[in-house]
């Protein structure tokens, strides 16, 4: 049994154990038998089809699916490497992915047709592959057995899944089994997941929280999962009612929703034994709704080249500790240093660092990005944090010049291009300031060309149409010069107090 064959060692522990309830087709309940020979069928389709071997890339343009989760299993039965794609990216930016990593074939659902078309042209040698009904008819036709073995070992790539950088394309780190085995094992061991956890599966697979923070570790201990297109409120609170969910991960605009909701006052929340959230600033009022209906909702610490899960905040801890993420998990290392590299005192502000087998094993063809990021085995996350006198981490802030908006990272530098790209702006920046609705947004603060003009509602237009949505600013400002710092780079701490309101 080779490391990438999850579902076949499921299949022979607990064949009958429903895996995945299929919420896109009728709730349908699929057992890991079941699961394991579609995982099978798909990689005798990738093998004989496209000729997908081990270190191969598999790309995938899709929401939530079945499929999507048959293809990343299969990839780990083939050694293949699973490279997911923000469908929330502009045609432009996912050129430069593929164009990064070079897939042997590309698969994408019907939904996202125009840029797949858009795409196929640039890229003529590699097969761009529908997830429709016709493709799920010729991957039925392949063998139900596995394919042959590959000769894999735990430090192999299995998934490619992009983080941001501050400059250029994101960076794809990659997720070895090992890195994900660990964050699996880790989770289980200290979270206590157990056979009979449900979790609710409609965080985007795009992200390292779609695919680690409750699925694969799930798959690890013969639990399911209900997979989701996309969030819906009212779909998340029938599941809750109806379902027997124990688990639930979102972001905080995911629980704002919930909480403005007309169900919220008479929802069931007392089959759930853990809520957690992750992928931005989550603010107080949140938890203590929560706490107020008996919830035990934490915030929790993560990022796609360690885990992500990395933290557990005992319950009792929950409401004495408010905001605080705790103790490292069980095979984790973490310190909090200054940046002469010693560590941080008790309740000191330094960067956080991690060491363990959950991490990365760096960026995909970013050697030097690697080399400055994980140095004798410790990730430098960039991010600040404290360890009270307790021993209980939090994180207070971010050292990367980084706006979280709605779980999507949005780097000012990527932004700032594009305000510079028009014709009548000099000099701009961007900030984040904060939203109700997506925890924060940017802003961009602009000098205009002499004798130039330009309305904020044009420049935000300009943007949009070279940018994610989500990346476009959603106000702007204009002033007559940036202010800058004694090494004349623009000050960002100046801005903020001026305009960060």
């Amino acid at each position: 049994m080779h490391i990438g064959d999850w579902l076949a060692r499921r299949e022979m522990l607990t064949p009958n154990k429903v895996a995945l309830i299929d919420m896109l087709n009728g709730a349908r309940p699929i057992t890991y038998r079941e699961w394991n020979r579609a995982a099978n069928r798909t990689a005798n389709f990738l093998r004989e089809h496209f000729g997908v071997k081990k270190g191969d890339r598999v790309a995938v343009l899709a929401t939530n699916c079945v499929e999507y989760l048959d293809l990343w299993f299969a990839c780990g039965k083939l050694g293949a490497i699973l490279q997911t794609l923000n469908w929330r990216l502009t045609v432009g930016e996912l050129a430069g992915l593929i164009a990064d990593a070079t897939p042997t074939v590309l698969f994408y659902d019907p939904d996202f047709s125009e840029q797949a078309k858009t795409l196929d042209s640039q890229f003529a040698s590699t097969p761009f592959v529908i997830l429709d009904s016709n493709l799920q008819s010729l991957i039925s036709n392949s063998l139900n057995s596995p394919p042959p073995e590959v000769e894999l070992t735990r430090d192999d790539p299995w998934v490619i899944c992009y983080t941001g950088g501050t400059t250029g394309l994101p960076k794809g780190a990659l997720l070895t089994h090992r890195s994900i085995t660990a964050n699996s094992v880790n989770t289980v061991m200290s979270w206590g997941l157990a056979p009979t956890d449900i979790a609710i599966l409609n965080a985007p697979l795009f992200h390292t929280g779609g695919l680690n923070v409750f699925t694969a570790p799930l798959v690890h201990i013969g639990g399911a999962s209900i997979v989701c297109r996309s969030f819906d409120v009212d779909q998340v609170y029938d599941l809750i009612g109806n379902s027997g969910v124990t688990l639930y991960f979102g972001v905080p605009t995911m629980f704002i929703a919930m909480q403005q909701h007309p169900r919220w006052a008479e929802a069931d929340f007392s089959r759930l034994k853990l809520i957690i959230s992750g992928g931005a600033p989550c603010p107080l009022p949140v938890f203590e709704k929560f706490w107020a209906r008996g919830v035990d909702f934490k915030t929790g610490y993560g990022l796609t080249e360690a885990g992500p899960n990395t933290f557990w905040l005992p319950p009792e801890d929950v409401r004495r500790k408010p905001g605080a993420v705790g103790f490292p998990l069980f095979h984790v290392d973490v310190k909090v240093i200054r940046p002469d590299g010693a560590e941080c005192a008790a309740d000191e502000v330094g960067e956080l660092i991690i060491r363990g087998p959950h991490v990365c094993a760096g960026y995909w063809n970013r050697p030097d990005e690697t080399a400055k990021t994980i140095i004798n085995g410790w990730l430098h996350t960039g991010d600040l944090a404290r360890r009270d006198a307790e021993g209980y981490y939090t994180i207070v802030g971010r050292s990367k010049d980084m706006i979280i908006s709605g779980g999507e990272n949005i780097y000012p530098a990527e932004v700032e291009n594009v305000l510079a790209a028009h014709p009548a702006v000099a000099e701009a920046a961007l900030i984040g300031v904060p939203d109700e609705k997506w925890g924060e947004v940017g802003r961009a603060v602009v000098v205009l060309q002499s004798g130039q003009s330009l309305t904020a509602e044009a420049l935000i237009e300009f943007c949009r149409e070279r940018l994610a949505r989500y990346k476009a600013p959603k106000s702007a400002v204009f002033v007559d010069v940036l202010p800058k710092t004694g090494a004349a780079k623009v000050d960002k701490k100046a801005l903020l107090e001026k305009f960060g309101k």
